[in-house]
């Protein structure tokens, strides 16, 4: 970069948090998941969703074992209206499964959305405003004073009319652009919150702080939620929820540091769908947690079936390099993965071991409902361990060790002159070429013959 250009940025102000204990905690149980999907993912999509496509999207999510879903901002567009009441007129809201709809903290915004929400047994309402110093100056012109009393009035507005309807509401509230906002005062303003909302160890407040765009290193979001949590004075009565975007690439590290720091609840989306870069990952979150024996309490286990809605519903692929999901993640060419992987692949069926380990797969990719075929593939820089692995596992054909790198080399050669990648039906024609189609009828070079002694078998 021309040196001249970096004079217009400057580095992330550190938190003074001397004495932190996140760096030392462990993630030992997955959070409170809320799927936003259909709000900030929908509204990031080039063609947003239809009713039907929100629906069997919606379907999805509680298939998979949300039990939070944020389904819009109904306050805002007719169709979001329209889908909300769809769910609720139509039953199709689960009894263990909370909606969720936002709005700004704006009175004909709020009264909106409780109108919506007429008829359904649970929600949370979540409001937000803009804390950050940068949005007060640039868009609001407003001293923190008065962006403060936007929080306020908003959540009394929700008081009053939580009183007026059968729903079963509870407040979330989100100070936008948490990360950007002076961390004293978005202490300050969420206090001011909690004073007006009075929530109890029965009846919790979720404060959601939100990485509404992604500013600094991990770690520094991570210092700002536990000298947030440090200074809050409700923090038993308060849910702390975190909502990363992923600006910089490290929604996931982020989030996963939030949670050491003491976060109770995570906001994302499937695959990271969202604004920008996207929302937090929730499929990689919640996969990380499996790999190391943590149970993440959704049901991933079609994998390929969440990616054939997702896809469907939202017209965005899947990456093939995806972390878990991707089509290509749990494949090795190079010849010396694919040897590792044969050997740990053997090892766990000889040894019958109810640990996984295999080298080069953080998972098994069977517990996705993944196939083993689709593990080795055979191109120019593949070698006989893979080669030995697609005989085994494709077509149960157990070769001798010292066959291993012969075979390898037949199949080498005719890679290395077409340039393609051989599918398992090419090798085993290499095979039957090299070894069951000669030329001349076969004859015998040597033997060996061992006496039985004392036993009756022939």
């Amino acid at each position: 970069m021309k040196p001249e250009l970096l004079k217009k940025y400057q580095a992330f102000r550190k938190i003074n948090l001397p004495g932190r204990a996140w760096p030392d905690n462990e993630i030992k149980t997955a959070p409170l998941w809320c799927s936003v999907d259909l709000r900030d993912g929908n509204q990031a999509l080039i063609l947003p969703m239809n009713l039907n496509e929100k629906i069997e999207l919606f379907q999805l999510l509680v298939e998979i074992g949300f039990k939070q879903i944020e389904v819009g901002f109904p306050s805002a567009a007719k169709v979001e209206y329209d889908f909300l009441r769809a769910l609720i007129d139509r039953n199709l809201i689960p009894d263990d499964v909370t909606i969720q709809v936002l709005t700004q903290a704006r009175q004909h915004l709020v009264e909106k959305s409780f109108e919506a929400l007429k008829g359904c047994k649970r929600a949370i309402l979540h409001i937000y405003n803009s804390t950050s110093t940068l949005q007060s100056d640039v868009v609001f012109s407003m001293s923190q004073d008065e962006i403060k009393n936007i929080a306020i009035e908003g959540v009394k507005l929700v008081k009053r009319l939580s009183t007026d309807i059968d729903t079963d509401i509870t407040l979330e509230y989100s100070p936008e652009s948490f990360t950007g906002t002076e961390i004293d005062y978005a202490v300050e303003v969420c206090q001011a919150v909690c004073d007006v909302w009075q929530p109890t160890v029965d009846k919790k407040l979720i404060l959601n702080l939100p990485a509404t765009v992604e500013m600094a290193t991990p770690n520094i979001y991570a210092d700002q939620i536990e000298y947030f949590i440090n200074h809050l004075e409700a923090r038993n009565s308060t849910l702390i929820s975190l909502h990363a975007h992923n600006d910089r690439g490290t929604a996931v590290a982020a989030t996963e540091l939030g949670l050491m720091a003491g976060a109770d609840r995570v906001e994302g989306t499937l695959f990271g769908n969202g604004e920008r870069t996207g929302n937090v990952d929730i499929i990689t979150l919640a996969l990380n947690m499996y790999s190391q024996g943590i149970d993440p309490g959704l049901n991933l286990h079609d994998i390929n079936r969440i990616i054939e809605v997702s896809e469907k519903v939202t017209k965005i692929p899947v990456h093939i390099r995806h972390p878990y999901a991707g089509e290509l993640v749990y494949t090795a060419a190079s010849g010396s993965h694919q040897d590792a992987i044969n050997k740990g692949m053997n090892r766990i069926k000889n040894q019958a071991s109810d640990k996984w380990q295999v080298p080069y797969l953080p998972i098994d990719p069977s517990d996705l409902g993944r196939t083993y075929e689709q593990i080795i593939r055979i191109n120019s820089q593949s070698g006989k361990g893979g080669v030995a692995y697609i005989m085994a596992n494709e077509f149960h054909c157990h070769l001798p060790k010292q066959m291993h790198p012969e075979l390898g080399r037949a199949v080498q050669r005719i890679v290395d002159k077409s340039g393609i990648e051989m599918k398992p039906a090419d090798i085993w024609k290499v095979f039957e070429t090299e070894y069951l189609k000669a030329g001349s009828p076969l004859k015998m070079i040597s033997f060996s013959a061992n006496s039985i002694e004392d036993s009756d078998d022939i």
